[in-house]
């Protein structure tokens, strides 16, 4: 802090005067603020030397100078305000006893700025352009890219940075909130815990968030920030209102000097003074009756109680104040402290002093310097001092060479004595005696020791240092002339010491050498000191005052003017008096011109009066209205809060609180005036779209509606008109601003920031609405104001919502598509707002569930107008419209609270005709596909079947699935459409199947019935289509009810029944080329023209060429045949048990036939040419039939055993008639030759 001697404080203050003195030369006119005393009327503008000018004319320029000198006489009024105001604020920071700064606050996070918002949306975009070194997995990726899109580029959010709401701990909150349902849905990984995933989001998250920024200097900034947050010094809260109040450095240390707000006596003095005033003004108002007007005519006697209360525990504070406080006073180590005997003025026998009440404990150091003319001792002697006091112990120094009585003989002796006492210092046989006082020089003083007899050292002078420091309960003492009519009745010159026993109580008390209590006393409550004229016949003392009481006189005299003048300054402000004493010297100067005020007082007084704050610092506190007062402050400290770097939401800082309140405790400010200025001021930046929090509001509202309806809340039972109508205007205007704050709790509380602030706001909304503190408001009438907002609420969201996907009405300025793909996009939209007010504010609405269910349905009833206008113009039989039934129904069907509801129902209704018109089509579709399909089938293999039953089944499974993807939510309709598409799907596989049993027939038919034949890749194709069709009607056909599976195993049997009679009809084939073989063979029976002829012809032949024998041409064919169409069947079909089948079937009805053809020609004799070709092929067909896996029981049927038997007959019967078989036999037919 620097003296107004100071080198930078004289340079402001000739800045100031150089302004002042150069001020009329501009030609404008100028308050000079050294002239405070003057009236602004008596202003005169200065006359200029400019031209005159041509427009406007001389009365719009005179009316203009007019403005322009009000404008400045109301900024001058406002400065003398602020200064005055200033005044009273640094008084209370300088010395609070009724306050303290709270420490229990919750504490305030740094605000996030619009251009730091920017920052950290960069940091973002960076990360996710991959700019930044931070490795991360896909899935943190993508909450990152949601968290981005969704939040930080929301307009809510930057709005709500613009309120001043917004800190980095609520950003912080919605990521980790966002992350903890994706983190939770991820699948468990073994050895990586879902609480050690979210960790390590967390920590990537604040390195995205803080970029570059060195985190330590983060941390020492923030805990900087946080300390001052929590507790702040004298000279910081002074610095913060010259802040908020205007003032500049140079008017805060004249004030702070001019104040002697570091004397702490002067400012209890002061305060005394100010409480004395508050009694007298009280006892005015009783007198004159002039009240504020009540809202009841007996409280105005309870007014003036309250009054003279609030007082007496003012009083009773600063009597428990200590007196003995010493060094800085430290604000947070301030305890309010409650006296139970309050003072009274009027009752001053009751607290008379003893004179052991009265005890003063001195401190005193004695450092010895140097001894001069120590000649008699020799130089190597060590020597040292003693000191005695008197009435106390003896003390000795240090020793020391007397050669070197200045080296190392420096010493401290130090002492406590409870009184005036004298002492001796001795060195050897001399002796010197002093007597200090506190007022006592301090400098080191040579003295002339007493030297005894016989000594020859007889100058000897010792230089030493003695300093008496003063208690703290000792405010001036020294010597006076004096005299009374009770004590002290001798006019004689005593040592008087004033002592403050307590804050409240002072005494003059005399004393006599060597004694420890006072010899007599004065108690100065009540009296008055003053200046005097020299009292004749009173012989002693130049300067004269006196202090005077109702039957009392005592007069002072001291020795010269300044001692004078600070006696009358210690005992003024002890005594507490209103009258200021003005030396007779500085008031004939006063009155006298071009007088100067007197040298005594400059340091104080010269530069705070040649400035103009002289008034400012006489001012009596109690003629202002500080309730006026105190609302600009208060007013201007919240405008300095809102605006600092925290978001602080409208509560005030430690520090300001703790002004606040000790302004209101010392001033009278009423509680309820307090609370409906802050609330009329958080109401109007509230209005304005800052941020404020409910429970801030609640707690002042409460409050003021405690007060009003009298429950005292804080011991004040009076209550004023105005204070009535004024709470009924702030409860109005709150009560709309709940309002419209529910109304718009989207973009007032955006992702449920700040935390519980909607839920507090609609607690407070019921708080507002009771008539009184104790009755509540009834449910119904809350949850109809509710309602109303809530309805509202879904008009302002749509038409945003609306606004934001820029929405044509007119759809005559669109295409039907584009119309539908804008509807879409709001259904998203509509689809997100409804989700994030079930995330972020469900939990505020939750005694108001049902209400948010009516919001949603409203919000989705105007979603439906647009949606029901943008499907009118869609063309007929158009299908794109279905995505969006399946978006709305996917989130509408899953919410517990809009399934089947108003705008769900209405959804179905409007899709229910599409759906039934969708699968009636298709079913037309389908069928015909199905018969111009097999109309041009070509029974090309395509997957597992034909192209015509691929595309049959692909599309009665895409129609299935995108019925059930539609979810339909009415169970019987859904039933229905299941139902309805398991019959169809039944029915078009049958045609199937029946189309292919057609085909198949008749594609064997057109066949060869020679061994020529060859399974053609299309007969295969037949039997997968069957396969397939069988697969497909298990997925397509089963249903849940009995009788429907019924109709799914008529299907099953229909599609068995077909594929045994293909079985059929291709085993009948098999069997017409083996009876064309045997065919071939009958033309050798024994006794057949033929085979006569045949004989005869090759035996003539036979003698004169070599004619060559049948060969086994017709066997070999056979087998050829047989080996293919196995093979063919065995790759090309995908059905293994229709193959076992097939080849059982094929092998038994062959045999059959074999045995009935032998049988037939029982009793005649193979021919050899027949023998051999029946061996290759039996044989062949049983080993080639075995290889596919024939079972044994099959293979060695009876038929088999009735051939191979006769077969074997033959051969024996050949080999006796023709002498062999030429190595065909049916014996060891597995070593046989292929």
């Amino acid at each position: 802090m620097l003296d107004p001697s100071s080198s930078e404080e004289e340079d402001e203050v000739v800045e100031e005067e150089r302004k002042v003195t150069q001020a009329p030369k501009t030609g404008a006119p100028r308050v000079s603020p050294n002239r405070t005393g003057e009236s602004p009327g008596g202003l005169q503008p200065a006359r200029t030397n400019n031209a005159r000018p041509t427009s406007p004319g001389p009365s719009a320029a005179l009316e203009k100078e007019k403005d322009d000198l009000e404008k400045m006489q109301r900024e001058e009024e406002e400065r003398k305000k602020r200064l005055q105001l200033y005044v009273f604020v640094m008084r209370c920071i300088a010395y609070p006893f009724n306050a303290k700064q709270p420490t229990d606050m919750a504490r305030r996070q740094q605000k996030i700025s619009k251009m730091h918002l920017q920052t950290v949306k960069d940091r973002f975009q960076a990360f996710l352009n991959g700019e930044t070194q931070i490795v991360a997995d896909e899935a943190f990726i993508n909450a990152v890219q949601s968290y981005y899109e969704v939040f930080l580029k929301s307009d809510r959010v930057s709005r709500m940075v613009l309120s001043g709401g917004f800190s980095a701990n609520d950003s912080r909150d919605v990521f980790k909130k966002h992350i903890e349902k994706r983190v939770r849905s991820l699948p468990e990984i073994d050895g990586l815990s879902k609480e050690t995933v979210l960790s390590s989001w967390m920590a990537k998250f604040d390195t995205i968030y803080r970029g570059e920024e060195d985190p330590r200097k983060h941390q020492q900034r923030m805990t900087a920030s946080a300390a001052s947050e929590l507790i702040l010094s004298k000279d910081q809260l002074y610095e913060m209102f010259q802040q908020i109040l205007g003032i500049k450095k140079f008017e805060h240390q004249l004030l702070y000097n001019a104040c002697q707000l570091d004397n702490p006596d002067e400012q209890a003095a002061q305060i005394r003074r100010e409480l004395d005033g508050r009694l007298q003004m009280a006892d005015q108002i009783a007198k004159a009756g002039k009240f504020p007007k009540f809202v009841s005519k007996d409280m105005e006697a309870m007014y003036i109680e309250e009054l003279k209360s609030s007082v007496n525990l003012l009083m009773a504070n600063l009597e428990s104040m200590p007196v003995s406080k010493g060094g800085e006073f430290k604000l947070q180590k301030l305890k309010r402290g409650h006296n139970t005997s309050i003072i009274d003025m009027g009752q001053e026998d009751e607290n008379q002093l003893s004179k052991s009440d009265v005890v003063l404990s001195f401190t005193l150091e004695v450092v010895i310097m140097e001894v001069q003319g120590l000649k008699s001792l020799a130089p190597n002697r060590i020597v040292y001092c003693t000191m005695e006091v008197e009435g106390g112990q003896k003390l000795q120094t240090d020793q020391a060479e007397a050669s070197k009585p200045t080296e190392k003989n420096m010493v401290i002796c130090t002492a406590t004595m409870p009184k005036l006492i004298s002492y001796r210092i001795f060195l050897f046989c001399f002796q010197v005696v002093l007597h200090p006082t506190p007022n006592s020089p301090k400098q080191s003083e040579i003295h002339k020791m007493t030297v005894s007899k016989g000594c020859p050292d007889n100058d000897l002078r010792i230089k030493l240092a003695v300093r008496m420091d003063k208690p703290q309960n000792m405010k001036h003492c020294g010597y006076l002339w004096t005299i009374g009519k009770n004590v002290w009745k001798r006019w004689k010159k005593r040592f008087f010491v004033l002592v403050q026993v307590s804050q409240y109580t002072f005494a003059m008390c005399s004393y006599r050498e060597k004694k420890a209590e006072p010899v007599e006393l004065l108690q100065l409550d009540g009296y008055t000191v003053d200046y005097t004229d020299p009292q004749p016949g009173l012989d002693g003392g130049r300067t004269f005052f006196n202090a005077v009481k109702e039957g009392d006189t005592v007069i002072f005299a001291s020795d010269d003017e300044q001692d004078r003048i600070l006696w009358v300054q210690a005992m003024y402000r002890a005594t507490g008096q209103s009258h200021k004493p003005v030396p007779p010297t500085q008031v004939q100067k006063l009155n006298s011109k071009g007088g100067t005020a007197p040298q005594l007082d400059a340091p104080i007084s010269q530069f705070s009066q040649k400035h103009g704050m002289d008034e400012f610092i006489s001012a009596n506190p109690c003629n202002f209205n500080h309730s006026s007062l105190f609302e600009m402050v208060q007013r201007l400290t919240l405008d300095h809060r809102l605006n600092d770097s925290y978001s602080c939401l409208g509560w005030f800082s430690p520090g300001q609180v703790f002004v606040l309140d000790e302004y209101c405790a010392r001033n009278g400010v009423r509680g309820c005036h307090r609370h409906l200025c802050y609330l009329s001021d958080l109401l109007e930046r509230a209005e304005n779209g800052a941020m404020i929090d409910p429970t801030l509001l609640h707690y002042s509202f409460a409050f003021c509606a405690s007060h009003v309806h009298g429950n005292r809340p804080d011991g004040i039972g009076t209550v004023t008109v105005e204070e009535r109508e004024r709470f009924e205007e702030i409860k109005e205007r709150l009560r709309v601003l709940l309002e419209n704050q529910i109304t718009h709790f989207r973009y007032c509380f955006p992702f449920g920031r700040p935390e519980g602030a909607l839920k507090a706001t609609l607690s407070l909304l019921e708080r507002v609405l009771m008539k009184d503190i104790v009755t509540p408001v009834p449910q119904e009438e809350v949850k109809a104001v509710i309602r109303k907002c809530l309805e509202q609420a879904a008009l302002v969201n749509y038409q945003r919502l609306s606004e934001y996907a820029k929405l044509i009405a007119d759809c005559r300025l669109v295409t039907p598509a584009k119309k539908l793909e804008d509807t879409l996009r709001l259904a998203e939209l509509v689809i997100e707002v409804l989700q994030q007010n079930e995330e972020h504010h469900a939990e505020a609405f939750a005694w108001w569930s049902d209400l948010m269910v009516e919001h949603a349905e409203t919000f989705l009833s105007l979603y439906a107008v647009d949606m029901d206008a943008a499907l009118e113009v869609q063309p007929p039989d158009s299908w794109d419209s279905f995505p969006l039934f399946q978006l709305l129904n996917d989130y509408l069907r899953l919410d517990y609270n809009l399934c089947n509801g108003k705008f769900h129902k209405h959804l179905q209704d409007l899709y229910a005709p599409l759906v039934v018109r969708y699968v009636d089509l298709m079913e037309s579709s389908i069928a015909q596909s199905i018969h111009r399909g097999f109309e041009r089938e070509s029974w090309e293999p395509v997957n597992n079947g034909s192209g015509t039953s691929e595309d049959l089944f692909w599309k009665l499974d895409a129609l299935q699935t995108f019925i059930k993807d539609l979810h339909w939510p009415e169970e019987e309709f859904g039933k229905h459409l299941e139902t309805r598409l398991k019959l169809m799907s039944s029915d078009m596989i049958e045609s199937c199947v029946k189309r292919t049993r057609i085909a198949f027939e008749v594609k064997l038919q057109k066949s060869s019935r020679t061994t020529d034949f060859r399974v053609p890749q299309s007969i295969c194709t037949m039997f997968n289509v069957m396969v397939d069709a069988r697969a497909q009607s298990a997925k397509l056909c089963t249903m849940e009810l009995g009788q429907e599976r019924q109709y799914h195993s008529q299907i099953d049997d229909l599609i068995e029944e077909t594929v045994k009679e293909m079985i059929t009809l291709l085993v009948a084939k098999f069997v017409v080329i083996l009876e064309s073989v045997l065919a071939k063979l009958s033309r050798y029976d024994e006794g057949t023209l033929f085979s006569s002829f045949l004989s005869f012809t090759v035996k003539a032949a036979s003698k004169y060429v070599d004619v060559p024998k049948p060969g086994m041409d017709v066997a070999d064919a056979y087998v050829t045949f047989v080996r293919h169409s196995q093979d063919v069947l065995r790759d090309k079909v995908n059905e293994e048990m229709y193959i076992e089948r097939l080849f059982d079937q094929w092998y038994t009805s062959t045999m059959n036939l074999l045995g009935t053809w032998l049988t037939d020609r029982m009793d005649l004799q193979l021919h050899l040419y027949q023998l051999k070709i029946l061996i290759r092929v039996v044989k062949k067909k049983y080993r080639d039939f075995r290889l596919q896996g024939v079972l044994d029981s099959t293979l060695n049927s009876k038929m088999y055993e009735t051939v191979k038997n006769r077969l074997m007959l033959e051969e024996a019967t050949a080999s006796v008639r023709d002498g062999g078989m030429l190595g065909i036999s049916m014996k060891d037919s597995d070593e046989e030759d292929d």
